[in-house]
This record gives C-alpha cells, structure tokens and sequence, in this order.
C-alpha cells in the first residue's frame, strides 16, 4: 500500500493530525476528495498542509478555492487569497481563475473584478469565468462589454462563452446581439456539435417566441436531459402549461430518462392547469422514479394538491414525509391559510413549536397574515413580532412589510409608524402600506405628509401609492381632495393601471360622483373581474344595492363572477331583504360547480343571507353540512339567531361553539350581547359581557359598550344605563347616547331625552333622525310647544329627515317607494290597493296611533 493511499484513509477516518511533508502527497488526497465531492474535507486537508507548513501548488489551489465557494465559505477563501498574494502563484492563469471564479460564485463580483482586471495573462477561461460572475448576479450590460473587450483581445470565444452570453441577452431582453451570437454559432458549426448552446439559444428565444425554440429544439441532433428541460422549462414560463405537460409525456414515449427537474416543471404545470387526475398520474411517477426522496419535488406536489382544491391529499402528503424542511412547513401551514382553516394553520404553528423546528422569515410571515383572523389576532401578532427580535432574524423589506400589513390589519397604526420608523430595509411596498394605514383611519392629513416625504426621497409613488391615499376619500366631503389626487396622477404620469382605475372609480362613488365614476368604469376597454367586483361593492357600500344587482346582471353576460362577486351580491339581497335574491344566487353557484364546502368565506356569506331574510332553517341546513366551520361560520349562525329572535339558540350555539375549541372574538361578543338585548335575557348578557374581560381576554369595544347600553335600557333600568356610560373607559360615541335615547321612547322620559340629546347634538350636529328621535318622545307625551321648537331649529339648520323607503324584487327588478311617491307607472293601482288594505285593517278593529308619523312629515 502507498503511502499517499494510507494517508487517505486516516483523512477519512480520523481527524488527528497528518506528518505528511510532501506536497505531491497532498495533491493526490486533494484530488482524491475533489472525487469525492467532499469539500469539508478537501478544506480540512488544506488546513492540515497549512500547519505542517507545506506550500499549496497551482494543482491544489483551484480545486481548495472551489471548495470554499461551493460550502460559502467566504472569509477562508479571502484568507487563501490574502496568503497568495504577491507570490508566484498569483502569475500562474489557473490560480487567478480560480479566485476570480471564488469570487463571483460568492457574490463578490467587485472583489473579482478587481482580480480579473490585475491578471497579466488571461486565457478564455479567465474571461469566462469572469463573464458567468456579472451574468450570475444580473449584471447583463456588464458581461456584453466584457465580451466586446474580450473579443477587441482577439481571444477567440468557445462554447462556454457562447452560453454566458445567451444567458446576458435573455436576461437584458437584448435581441438583436442574440441573433448576432446565433448567426456566429451557425456559421462556426458549434450549434450542430455542442447542446449547450443550442440549450442556451432555446432559453434566449422562450422569453422571446416559442415558436423559434421549437424549430432549434426539433433541429437539434444531440439532445441531452438539459435540452428537453430548456424547452419544457420554456413552455411553462410563458404560461403554455399545456404544452409543458404534453412535451413531458414525449419524454416518456421517447423513453427519454427525465431528472427531478423535469418532474418538478411537469407537478407546477399540472398546478396551473388545476387537473387533479394527472396530478395524481405524475405523484405515481415520482413514487416509481423515486423522487419523492426529494423534499422540492414533495414541496410542490403539496402545493399542486392544494391548487387543486384537495387540501386533505396536501395534509396526507405532509403527514407523510418523516423529515419535513422547513419549506415544507411553510407550504402546508400556507395551505391552510389559503382554504381559510385559520385554526388549523395555528395548531400546525404550535406544533412546529413543540417538535423543536426553526421557523424562518416566511414562516412568521404566513402567520403574521392570518392575526386579523385570530380572536386574539393582536396578542399573536405581538407574539411572532417579539420572536423576530429575539431571534436575532433579519428584518428584510419583506418581513418588514408582513407586521406593517398585520398591524394595519389590526388597526394599529402607532405600531405601523413605529416599526415604519425601525426599518432599515425599506421599499415601495414599505411606504404604501404606511400610507394607507394613515389614510384608511382618517388620518389624512399625516397621510398626505408621508406621501409628501416619499416624493422627496429616492422613491418615487406608484400606482399603488395613490391607489393607498385615495383610502382617505370616504365620503362627499372629501371629492376635492380625491380630485387633486387623480390630477397629481394624471400631471406626474402614473401608470394608471387595472387597480388603479378601480380605485379612482370607487372613490368618486364614495364620494358622490356616481356620473365620474361610471365614466371611469365604462372607459375601461378590458375590464377585469376586480373592475366588476369594486363596482358592485360601491353601489352596496353607497345603499344603492338595486344598481349593484343590475350591473350584476350585466356582468355575467360580460365576465365569469367569482366567489367575492357572489358574497358581494348577497350582501346586495341581505340588505334588501330579498329571500327570491339570494335563492336564485344559491342556485347559481351551485350550477357554476362552486362547492360551500370548500369556500367557507361563501358559505358563511349564504349563512347570513338566509338569517337575515328569515330562512333561519336554510341557513341552519348550510351551517350544519360544513366539513370545517371558522369562527366566522360560528358569529353568523349565532347572530342569524339573535336577529331573528331566538335567544335560547344563540346562547347554545356559543356554547357549543366553544366546547368545539374556537374562541369567541370582538365580532362574536357583538353577536351574543345583540341577541341577549333582542331577547330580554338581562342578566346573562352582563355575565357575558363580564366574561368576555375576565375569561376570554377580549378588550370591549364602543359596539360592545353600546350593547349592554341597549340591553339595560330595553330592561327598564336606565339609572343603570346612564352609571354604566359614566364608568366607560373609553369616550362615549354617537351610538351609545343613541341606544340610551331611544329607551327614553319606551318608557316615556322627556326630561332624561332632553340631556341625552343635548350630548348627541355635540357629537352628530347634522343628524336628522336624532331630532325626530327626540320629537317623537316630545310627541309621546303630548309636549307639543317642544315638538315645534324641534322642527324650527331642523328648518334653521337646513335638516331633513330622510324619507322611509319600502321595496319589492320582481323578476329581478327592485320596486322602490316613498311615502307620498307618484313616480312609479302603475302608482295609481298600488295606491288603489293600498286604500283597499287600509279600509281592510279598520274593519278589524286597527286603531293606528298616528302621532309620530304625523309629526315626523314636513309641513
């Protein structure tokens, strides 16, 4: 046995020091490593020849710096060329290449550059090396000049550099010298003998024609697996995800032996295509080739399933894998957020947790999307924002962007503007997101000024940066300022895209310009889907939800609605009352194949369309066959009940709700208090109300304080009512006083209504309906003189109260009316009708107490 054969095997097997003083020695363990692929060990062994003081040669250094670069091991590579330079070895080519080449491979390409440029003799390698460094890292201008130097060197270019350069054009979209470097290959014979270029010419064309790639492909006499790869690689970047699948199976009736990247491009492909059948064909393949040893290929399989709609093959696939990365973590928890199983993805989370693995950047950054969902969405979002800190993770833009948006979510705008002000990494996305936190809680003057901040700094506004400040527009008062808003747009020349249409156009609705903004919308020459959404959500928001079913109507023959179409156009029948709506609407998606199972945010819509128009049973019947119910589901369903008067049902839904593990939020308090108040169970809304501090955690809000209001006014005990809003910690608002006022109807307290109304008055100084409020209390007691003060002070202050509105959906068209309204064509009939009815009720026996419907009438 050689001596240089014993030492390998004491490298392998022992790490104590090695008494070997001749470099050739070395070089072979070096070389035998480098075999190997054992970089590690190529490294220790260099560290071994540095101590017993042997000098490196111009073998082993190229394959030591490889070494470095492929482990990123950057400082001992910056220490091996510090030691070097000056030497000897510094002249030798391959020693230069091989630090240029360390170099560019660990992103120093300045550093390289700086090498390269003191080399005194550079062979194409050299310039290769340099070139695949400024291609590698983006910089396409760079790597052009450098061949345009290189070539002025008369240094004549071989395949490589052929490659390097395609990769430049593709990447710089630069045509022109891509043909030129195409007719060069043609004309020197190395297109026909060399796959590599001929890939690389693929991978330049499929950005450009596929058509062309095509023809190279089928040119072609050597095809490797790279080859098949490039075109497959092509047809799926370029969104023909078709094709990509029917070259796959080509590849299988040539017998052409595929690798995981094609496996990989084939499983995305059947996720774009949304074909569940041959995705299940290809997780077979992958099975029998054995590449579901490979976590990427297990990655994407899972998120083909859930693209496909089968989150439980995602779940099964997961539970699967005895050792899952934390990719794959991500990718399941991120399933689940998308099917809207917030539940399940923070059980998934806590469970990460308890078996020790490491969360990274995306993980936080999948669960910071998901707080607002949460009952206690602050306190988490709080939570994975402190993790971040103590972990020591790097705040990028992107992470930084996540606990903005999660705090704005939330409506925590201090601690957007502080984490805003913490940012080192900040970006567009960075300033939109503040800025919209600012707009979208009426702080439209501190919004302006950020906006103002961001044009005077290196970042310029987009699309979305106006589409961010016109959240400030939300009613008629502001229409000048959104105005100068779309001036600024069209005077600076922002892009104004899809989105941005969308918002100019919902502005002007929100603020009363229904002809601009229909000017907008029809100006559009291709609407989108979130075009006709926004549309119908702005008559819905602006109280016009007849014209929101119309432009419905019109849609489906223009665009196919989608699921945020359905549950807006159900909030339009919800608040018409329209049960033959919502019907129809149920009947529609359930021809258009949309499954409520799946769509829990559609089914929970339908749950609180039927409640509210008094199909409790139909919404009962769609809460009961859900496979997976949210806390949403749960809030619906108890408040379908306190709306409709059964109480009892309410109290036991919240009770099963959490027996069945959810935890009551804001929105669920609101509900079981309002049916509480709706059902006279006095004491048991104020136990609630008392849990929802002491055992659930949930800080009330004003709704929640102007429930127990309402329920101890509707109980008769309005002295309690008025302590209660005097030991409020927070300021009292319009609603609260309101909810009081109005007991004071009910039980006859004109003294009591007259200081009530006097705190309303402060607060809403233009609100018509609470002087009527306040008249018809006056009225109830026959305090006439202060019923005609009140109508005087609403003529002086130019206030009238909004006329009462009925109406009836026919054949889809909404019937609208107003008292004393002639404007409908068969108005002589209806009231012909109606006189009818009335003579009808007063044979009976009705009496109508017509006091306040007198008094609430314009002279």
């Amino acid at each position: 046995m050689t001596t240089a054969s014993m030492s390998l095997q004491r490298l392998s097997f022992s790490p104590t020091q090695i008494e070997i003083k001749d470099p050739k020695q070395w070089n072979s363990i070096i070389k035998h490593q480098a075999n190997l692929k054992n970089d590690q060990a190529i490294l220790f062994a260099y560290t071994q020849m540095e101590s017993l003081g042997v000098l490196p040669t111009n073998t082993t250094l190229p394959l030591v710096l490889k070494a470095c670069a492929a482990l990123n091991a950057v400082e001992r590579g910056k220490s091996i060329h510090r030691s070097i330079r000056g030497t000897e070895l510094m002249d030798d080519v391959r020693v230069g290449t091989a630090v240029v080449d360390f170099y560019c491979k660990c992103g120093l390409v300045e550093d390289a550059w700086c090498v390269f440029d003191e080399m005194s003799d550079r062979d194409v390698v050299s310039w290769n090396a340099m070139l695949f460094g400024f291609v590698g890292w983006g910089r396409y201008e760079e790597a052009m000049l450098l061949f345009r130097e290189m070539w002025g060197e008369n240094l004549r270019p071989n395949s490589r550099t052929m490659v390097a350069l395609l990769l430049a054009c593709e990447g710089a979209s630069e045509l022109r010298l891509g043909r030129g470097l195409h007719g060069y290959c043609l004309r020197n014979g190395i297109f026909e003998s060399n796959p590599h270029i001929a890939t690389a010419l693929i991978g330049f064309y499929s950005r450009l024609d596929m058509r062309v790639s095509c023809l190279l492909f089928d040119l072609m006499v050597m095809r490797n697996i790279v080859s098949w790869n490039a075109m497959i690689t092509g047809y799926y970047d370029v969104g023909e995800y078709f094709k990509t699948l029917e070259l796959f199976v080509q590849m299988l009736v040539d017998e052409v032996e595929f690798d995981y990247v094609t496996m990989l491009v084939a499983i995305q492909a059947c996720a774009q295509l949304e074909s569940l059948k041959l995705g299940k064909q290809i997780h077979q393949l992958a099975i029998k080739f054995r590449f579901v040893e490979d976590l990427y290929i297990l990655n994407a399989l899972l998120n083909m399933y859930c693209n496909n709609g089968s989150l439980d093959s995602s779940h099964q696939l997961f539970e699967s894998v005895p050792n899952c990365d934390v990719p794959l973590w991500n990718s399941m928890l991120s399933a689940y957020v998308e099917f809207g199983f917030h539940e399940e993805a923070m059980g998934l989370f806590m469970r990460m947790q308890s078996e020790g693995i490491r969360k990274d950047e995306r993980t936080v950054a999948i669960m910071l999307s998901i707080c607002e969902k949460l009952a206690d969405g602050l306190l988490q979002g709080k939570g994975l924002h402190a993790h971040v800190i103590k972990s020591g993770m790097r705040m990028n833009a992107s992470l930084g962007n996540a606990l903005l948006s999660m705090y704005l979510e939330l409506k925590c705008v201090e601690s957007v503007q502080k984490v805003f002000g913490r940012l080192k990494d900040v970006d567009i996305i960075s300033w939109n997101t503040m800025i919209l936190a600012l707009a979208s809680n009426n702080l439209r003057a501190q919004a302006c000024e950020f906006f103002q901040r961001m044009q005077e700094s290196e970042m310029k506004p987009n699309a979305y940066t106006i589409i961010s400040i016109l959240a400030a527009c939300e009613d008629v008062t502001c229409l000048q300022f959104g105005r100068s808003i779309h001036g600024y747009v069209i005077k600076h020349g922002v892009e104004i895209n899809q989105p941005l249409q969308t918002a100019l156009s919902g502005m002007y609705m929100n603020c009363g310009d229904e002809a601009t903004a229909r000017d907008i919308f029809e100006g559009c020459p291709d609407r989108d889907l979130i075009s006709w959404n926004a549309m119908i959500a702005s008559y819905i928001k602006n109280n016009q939800s007849h014209k929101a079913l119309l432009l419905f109507h019109r849609m489906i023959s223009e665009a196919e609605p989608n699921s945020v179409t359905i549950i807006n156009v159900l909030s339009a029948a919800t608040h018409l009352a329209s049960l033959p709506q919502g019907q129809s609407l149920h009947a529609y998606v359930t021809r258009r194949g949309f499954s409520l199972g799946l769509d829990l945010s559609l089914a929970n819509a339908f749950i609180t369309m039927y409640a509210r128009c008094g199909s409790l049973q139909r919404a009962e019947n769609i809460f009961r066959t859900l496979p997976k119910r949210s806390i949403i589901s749960w809030n619906a369903i108890i408040a379908g009940y306190g709306m409709n008067g059964r109480g009892c049902d309410a109290m036991l839904a919240f009770s099963q709700m959490i027996e069945d593990g959810f935890r009551p939020n804001q929105v669920t308090f609101v509900s079981v208090l309002s049916a509480c108040s709706h059902s006279g169970f006095l004491e048991t809304g104020l136990q609630l109300f008392h849990s929802m501090v002491q055992d659930f955690n949930v800080t009330p809000d004003i709704v929640h304080y102007s429930c127990i209001v309402d329920l101890l006014a509707r109980g008769g005990r309005i002295d309690e009512a008025r302590e209660f809003i005097g030991s409020m910690p927070i300021e009292p608002d319009a609603s609260v006083w309101r909810a009081l006022l109005s007991s004071c109807q009910s039980y006859s307290d004109a003294k009591l209504a007259k200081t009530i109304f006097e705190k309303l008055d402060e607060l809403e100084p233009m609100n018509a309906g609470n002087y009527v409020l306040l008249s018809n209390i006056y009225a109830t007691e026959s305090l006439w003189l202060e019923v005609k003060k009140i109508r005087t002070w609403m003529k002086e202050k130019g206030l009238k109260k909004p006329p009462g509105i009925s109406w009836i959906v026919v054949k889809n068209q909404v019937h609208c009316f107003t008292a004393g309204d002639r404007s409908h064509p068969q108005s002589d009939k209806i009231y012909a009708k109606l006189s009818i009815l009335l003579s009808s009720m007063k044979e009976t026996g009705y009496d109508p107490d017509l006091r306040w419907a007198f008094h609430e009438e314009e002279d």
